[in-house]
């Protein structure tokens, strides 16, 4: 199978059955549109006459092929007097052509050093693409053209976004990127990934699809970035939510005596999923959801710990949702450890862990039958960090000997489980993450945490953010995470997730252990 395709599109009607055709082949798919012959009028042929169809493009395409394709419309062809060759980040390796035009294709086998030959989808030398002139949109270009954004994992929105930006572009195209300060209040921010690289993954996109504009993508850290002080641009680039973020620019460099700038408004691409859970466009938001419960991460190899049974850490803060977690993944067959469980036995009197906290603590956290008063024992430790650190320095080893201890009788039975999960919400504070094959996460909101833990402690806000303050927080739990799953929304969705998340367990074990065989 090839990996990367270039695909010439003279007929915008045949896209669907092209794509579908090609879909077995490629993973990645370049579009070259065949515009030569639709106009000898130059100013008709301007790029920006060709963004009605560019957009309408992308957004054909994934109810043609969805994600499957990484498709880029490339935009260089399209500049008049731009004959050098292309400049393309990927290798291609075939190229499908949806109209008989060999000339145009064995020019571009030369320039790409393409040996298999073309692929024709159809035999016509027809076409039916031109531009599409509209009043009501503009098809001036400018120098110096500015836009911004989370940019988190480029979608389908973006590339129509960021293409409608490069169409009007002579020269300089400037990016904001927002930064971590930007992104709390976003739906799972702790999965957006770095700026670095959201910001490597835009130049290799801009410069993928157009190699001869000035790319200058900078993070920033408030809604203006460069807008505030650059005298040289010329025009922003928003969507239809992002209008009044554009006008406050404007009204800002007015403030300022810098020109405003023209603002060119780009339609939100609608999502086709309507299940309360995603946003109704198309959005980095729906793709970060649709992460939960999938593989997040590959398992670092654990060469020390047998095969079987395959343990999976379950690690999540307090009102995470983790033991609930744990129940359904007990449903689908794995076997529970619950370090909570464990913890209650090695604290019981006889236990050296007992005798340890006792000695540490004093007998003042013992109830009346001389077993440890949890409710006794929680207010010297919580909220004080060196009491809870001695605590913890007590308790982790008695409990993860005790763990070892059961995970070896496990081994030993007649019948060894498949997969064994270890629900343990100090899991990674304690460094356990070497004791399992892999680890999987509940995360919810802060905010979202605090109001559970208040209900179903019955405790304030403040102790509630006391007892929250000693937690892992989310960004370091998904950093050490190989499956994230997250319970803010309803009960048949976290199903959902774990039902994802387990197939794929059992598809890459049943694969591990027929490739051993």
């Amino acid at each position: 199978m090839a990996s990367t395709g270039l695909l010439v599109v003279s007929n915008i009607k045949h896209l669907g059955k092209s794509l579908r055709s090609i879909e077995k082949y490629v993973s990645s798919l370049y579009i070259h549109l065949n515009v030569a012959e639709s106009t000898s009028n130059s100013s008709a042929a301007a790029p920006p006459v060709w963004g009605r169809l560019i957009s309408q493009l992308y957004a054909n395409s994934s109810s043609y092929v969805g994600n499957q394709i990484d498709l880029r419309v490339l935009v260089s062809p399209l500049r008049p007097g731009v004959d050098g060759p292309l400049k393309l980040r990927k290798p291609v390796d075939m190229i499908f052509s949806d109209a008989h035009h060999p000339e145009l294709c064995d020019k571009l086998r030369a320039a790409l050093n393409i040996s298999q030959p073309t692929i024709f989808l159809e035999d016509s030398s027809s076409t039916d693409l031109s531009p599409q002139e509209d009043s009501t949109e503009s098809h001036k270009m400018y120098p110096s053209v500015v836009l911004g954004g989370t940019f988190d994992r480029i979608h389908l929105g973006h590339k129509i976004f960021l293409t409608q930006a490069v169409l009007r572009t002579c020269k300089r195209l400037v990016v904001g990127v927002t930064t971590a300060a930007m992104t709390k209040s976003k739906t799972l921010p702790d999965l957006i990934l770095p700026v670095e690289e959201r910001i490597a993954q835009l130049r290799e996109f801009l410069t993928d699809i157009d190699s001869t504009l000035q790319y200058e993508i900078v993070p920033i850290d408030d809604p203006f970035g460069p807008t505030q002080h650059d005298p040289d641009l010329d025009m922003i680039v928003v969507s239809a939510e992002t209008l009044r973020g554009g006008q406050k620019v404007n009204e800002l460099r007015s403030g300022k005596q810098l020109r405003e700038l023209d603002i060119f408004v780009i339609d939100i691409v609608e999502s086709n999923v309507h299940d309360g859970i995603h946003e109704t466009k198309i959005s980095s938001s729906n793709t970060r959801i649709d992460l939960l419960g999938s593989r997040w991460r590959k398992p670092e190899p654990r060469p020390h710990l047998p095969a079987r049974p395959h343990i999976i850490g379950l690690s999540g803060g307090i009102a995470s949702g983790k033991s609930k977690m744990a129940e359904r993944l007990s449903k689908m067959g794995a076997h529970v450890i619950d370090c909570d469980k464990v913890a209650h036995d090695v604290y019981e009197p006889g236990q050296v862990c007992y005798e340890l906290i006792v000695q540490h603590f004093g007998k003042g956290i013992l109830s009346a039958d001389g077993r440890i008063d949890r409710t006794k024992l929680g207010p010297l430790v919580f909220g004080n960090p060196l009491e809870l650190q001695a605590l913890n320095g007590i308790v982790w080893p008695q409990l993860i000997e005790e763990v070892n201890r059961r995970l070896d009788a496990l081994r030993a039975g007649t019948v060894v489980p498949q997969v064994v999960v270890l629900e343990a919400a100090v899991l990674l504070r304690a460094g356990w993450e070497s004791n399992c094959h892999e680890v999987w996460s509940m995360i919810v909101p802060p905010e979202e945490a605090v109001k559970r833990v208040m209900e179903r402690n019955s405790l304030s806000e403040e102790e509630a953010r006391k007892r929250l303050s000693s937690q892992v927080p989310n960004h370091e739990i998904v950093a050490k995470s190989h499956v994230i799953f997250s319970s803010q929304w309803d009960f048949d969705f976290t199903q959902k997730q774990a039902d994802r998340a387990w197939k794929m367990l059992n598809r890459e074990l049943d694969s591990h252990h027929s490739s051993s065989l």
